[in-house]
Protein backbone atom coordinates (compact mmCIF):
# COMPACT_ATOMS: atom_id res chain seq x y z
CA UNK A 1 0.00 0.00 0.00
CA UNK A 2 1.34 3.56 -0.71
CA UNK A 3 1.26 6.59 1.07
CA UNK A 4 -1.61 8.41 -1.13
CA UNK A 5 -3.74 5.07 -0.21
CA UNK A 6 -3.23 5.09 3.17
CA UNK A 7 -3.75 8.93 3.63
CA UNK A 8 -7.07 8.38 1.83
CA UNK A 9 -7.94 5.17 3.95
CA UNK A 10 -7.57 7.23 7.43
CA UNK A 11 -9.38 10.57 6.05
CA UNK A 12 -12.03 7.85 5.42
CA UNK A 13 -11.69 6.27 8.78
CA UNK A 14 -11.55 9.75 10.09
CA UNK A 15 -15.10 10.50 8.51
CA UNK A 16 -16.64 7.61 9.44
CA UNK A 17 -15.78 7.89 13.04
CA UNK A 18 -16.87 11.08 13.00
CA UNK A 19 -20.16 10.37 11.04
CA UNK A 20 -20.85 7.27 13.87
CA UNK A 21 -20.13 10.00 16.79
CA UNK A 22 -22.59 12.04 15.36
CA UNK A 23 -25.74 9.19 14.78
CA UNK A 24 -25.09 7.78 18.01
CA UNK A 25 -25.48 11.20 19.96
CA UNK A 26 -28.60 12.19 17.76
CA UNK A 27 -29.98 9.32 18.33
CA UNK A 28 -29.37 7.77 21.38
CA UNK A 29 -32.22 5.97 22.78
CA UNK A 30 -33.95 5.54 19.83
CA UNK A 31 -31.77 2.98 17.69
CA UNK A 32 -34.91 1.89 15.45
CA UNK A 33 -35.00 5.55 14.28
CA UNK A 34 -31.43 5.31 13.62
CA UNK A 35 -31.80 2.05 11.60
CA UNK A 36 -34.67 3.34 9.67
CA UNK A 37 -32.98 6.71 8.80
CA UNK A 38 -29.60 4.71 7.28
CA UNK A 39 -31.55 2.65 5.67
CA UNK A 40 -33.51 5.43 3.77
CA UNK A 41 -30.17 6.62 3.06
CA UNK A 42 -29.02 3.95 1.67
CA UNK A 43 -31.67 3.22 -0.53
CA UNK A 44 -31.70 7.05 -1.81
CA UNK A 45 -27.87 6.03 -2.65
CA UNK A 46 -28.76 2.71 -4.41
CA UNK A 47 -31.21 4.79 -6.49
CA UNK A 48 -29.02 7.31 -7.72
CA UNK A 49 -26.24 4.78 -8.91
CA UNK A 50 -28.95 3.06 -10.70
CA UNK A 51 -29.76 6.48 -12.22
CA UNK A 52 -26.60 7.03 -13.25
CA UNK A 53 -26.06 3.51 -14.64
CA UNK A 54 -29.73 3.47 -16.77
CA UNK A 55 -28.76 7.17 -18.34
CA UNK A 56 -25.43 5.69 -19.27
CA UNK A 57 -27.40 3.03 -21.10
CA UNK A 58 -30.04 4.94 -22.44
CA UNK A 59 -28.55 8.26 -23.26
CA UNK A 60 -27.58 6.71 -26.88
CA UNK A 61 -30.71 6.55 -27.72
CA UNK A 62 -32.06 9.91 -26.49
CA UNK A 63 -29.00 11.44 -27.65
CA UNK A 64 -28.84 11.25 -31.50
CA UNK A 65 -25.52 10.15 -32.98
CA UNK A 66 -23.95 9.12 -36.44
CA UNK A 67 -25.08 5.76 -38.22
CA UNK A 68 -23.57 4.17 -41.50
CA UNK A 69 -26.49 3.40 -43.74
CA UNK A 70 -26.45 0.30 -45.60
CA UNK A 71 -25.53 1.40 -48.90
CA UNK A 72 -22.50 2.80 -46.31
CA UNK A 73 -23.50 6.60 -46.47
CA UNK A 74 -23.50 8.08 -43.07
CA UNK A 75 -25.87 9.92 -41.65
CA UNK A 76 -25.31 12.30 -38.82
CA UNK A 77 -28.64 13.94 -36.93
CA UNK A 78 -28.66 17.89 -36.39
CA UNK A 79 -27.80 18.38 -32.21
CA UNK A 80 -30.30 20.56 -30.78
CA UNK A 81 -27.77 23.18 -30.98
CA UNK A 82 -28.20 23.05 -34.50
CA UNK A 83 -24.69 21.67 -35.20
CA UNK A 84 -23.54 18.34 -36.46
CA UNK A 85 -21.35 16.11 -34.63
CA UNK A 86 -19.05 13.12 -35.73
CA UNK A 87 -16.88 10.49 -33.97
CA UNK A 88 -13.96 9.72 -36.01
CA UNK A 89 -11.62 7.02 -34.92
CA UNK A 90 -7.65 8.60 -34.96
CA UNK A 91 -4.69 6.61 -34.38
CA UNK A 92 -7.55 3.91 -32.99
CA UNK A 93 -8.88 6.53 -30.77
CA UNK A 94 -12.52 7.69 -30.92
CA UNK A 95 -12.58 12.09 -31.56
CA UNK A 96 -15.67 13.71 -31.48
CA UNK A 97 -15.63 16.78 -34.25
CA UNK A 98 -18.07 19.35 -34.94
CA UNK A 99 -18.37 19.69 -38.62
CA UNK A 100 -17.55 23.35 -39.70
CA UNK A 101 -17.83 23.99 -43.39
CA UNK A 102 -16.41 27.13 -42.21
CA UNK A 103 -13.23 25.95 -41.58
CA UNK A 104 -10.64 24.63 -43.53
CA UNK A 105 -8.53 22.10 -41.76
CA UNK A 106 -8.83 19.77 -39.45
CA UNK A 107 -8.20 21.72 -35.93
CA UNK A 108 -7.55 19.78 -32.63
CA UNK A 109 -7.96 20.81 -29.36
CA UNK A 110 -4.88 20.75 -27.58
CA UNK A 111 -6.80 18.43 -25.10
CA UNK A 112 -7.60 15.87 -28.09
CA UNK A 113 -4.18 16.34 -29.35
CA UNK A 114 -3.37 14.84 -25.99
CA UNK A 115 -5.34 11.83 -26.85
CA UNK A 116 -3.36 10.84 -29.79
CA UNK A 117 0.26 11.08 -28.04
CA UNK A 118 0.45 14.66 -29.58
CA UNK A 119 2.40 16.94 -26.73
CA UNK A 120 0.94 20.12 -27.59
CA UNK A 121 3.33 21.95 -25.51
CA UNK A 122 6.29 20.86 -27.51
CA UNK A 123 4.65 21.75 -30.81
CA UNK A 124 6.22 24.97 -33.10
CA UNK A 125 3.43 26.90 -33.25
CA UNK A 126 4.24 29.09 -36.67
CA UNK A 127 0.83 29.12 -38.40
CA UNK A 128 -2.01 31.55 -37.38
CA UNK A 129 -5.74 31.31 -38.00
CA UNK A 130 -8.23 34.11 -38.02
CA UNK A 131 -11.26 32.76 -36.29
CA UNK A 132 -14.30 34.52 -35.11
CA UNK A 133 -12.51 35.59 -31.54
CA UNK A 134 -9.67 36.88 -33.59
CA UNK A 135 -6.23 35.41 -34.45
CA UNK A 136 -4.86 32.40 -32.98
CA UNK A 137 -1.26 30.22 -33.54
CA UNK A 138 -1.51 26.78 -34.93
CA UNK A 139 1.31 23.77 -35.39
CA UNK A 140 0.49 21.70 -38.12
CA UNK A 141 0.85 18.13 -37.47
CA UNK A 142 0.18 14.87 -39.75
CA UNK A 143 -2.70 12.57 -37.92
CA UNK A 144 -4.00 8.89 -39.33
CA UNK A 145 -5.29 6.33 -39.80
CA UNK A 146 -8.66 8.74 -39.80
CA UNK A 147 -12.03 6.26 -39.70
CA UNK A 148 -14.84 7.36 -40.24
CA UNK A 149 -17.88 4.57 -40.76
CA UNK A 150 -16.29 2.37 -43.97
CA UNK A 151 -13.97 5.04 -44.77
CA UNK A 152 -10.56 5.47 -44.12
CA UNK A 153 -7.64 7.73 -44.83
CA UNK A 154 -4.16 7.52 -43.80
CA UNK A 155 -1.93 10.46 -42.50
CA UNK A 156 -4.11 13.51 -43.10
CA UNK A 157 -2.91 17.03 -42.04
CA UNK A 158 -4.20 18.83 -39.33
CA UNK A 159 -3.68 21.82 -36.60
CA UNK A 160 -3.59 21.66 -33.19
CA UNK A 161 -4.94 25.02 -31.77
CA UNK A 162 -2.54 26.98 -29.20
CA UNK A 163 -5.86 28.81 -27.71
CA UNK A 164 -9.02 27.03 -25.77
CA UNK A 165 -11.01 25.09 -27.65
CA UNK A 166 -14.14 23.02 -26.13
CA UNK A 167 -13.62 20.25 -28.85
CA UNK A 168 -12.08 19.58 -32.35
CA UNK A 169 -13.03 21.07 -35.88
CA UNK A 170 -13.54 19.02 -38.68
CA UNK A 171 -13.37 21.50 -41.62
CA UNK A 172 -13.09 21.37 -45.43
CA UNK A 173 -10.03 19.55 -46.23
CA UNK A 174 -11.42 16.15 -44.74
CA UNK A 175 -15.31 17.27 -45.43
CA UNK A 176 -14.80 17.78 -49.14
CA UNK A 177 -13.60 14.43 -49.84
CA UNK A 178 -17.37 13.75 -49.50
CA UNK A 179 -20.43 14.49 -51.09
CA UNK A 180 -22.57 16.57 -48.22
CA UNK A 181 -26.43 16.66 -48.43
CA UNK A 182 -28.42 18.15 -45.54
CA UNK A 183 -32.12 17.14 -45.38
CA UNK A 184 -34.57 16.53 -42.60
CA UNK A 185 -32.30 17.10 -39.87
CA UNK A 186 -29.59 14.92 -41.39
CA UNK A 187 -26.13 15.71 -42.84
CA UNK A 188 -25.72 12.46 -45.43
CA UNK A 189 -21.71 12.14 -46.24
CA UNK A 190 -21.29 9.62 -49.47
CA UNK A 191 -18.94 9.13 -52.19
Amino acid sequence: MDGDLTARLIYLGLLLTALGAWVLVEYRGRLGAAIRAGLAWALIFVAVLAGYGLWRDIRSDLIPTQAVMEDSRIAVPRARDGHYYLTLEVAGTPIRFMADTGASSIVLSQADARRLGIEPDRLDYMGEAITANGPVRTARVRIGPVVLGPYSEQRIPAWVNEGPMDMSLLGMDYLRRFRIEIADDRMILSR
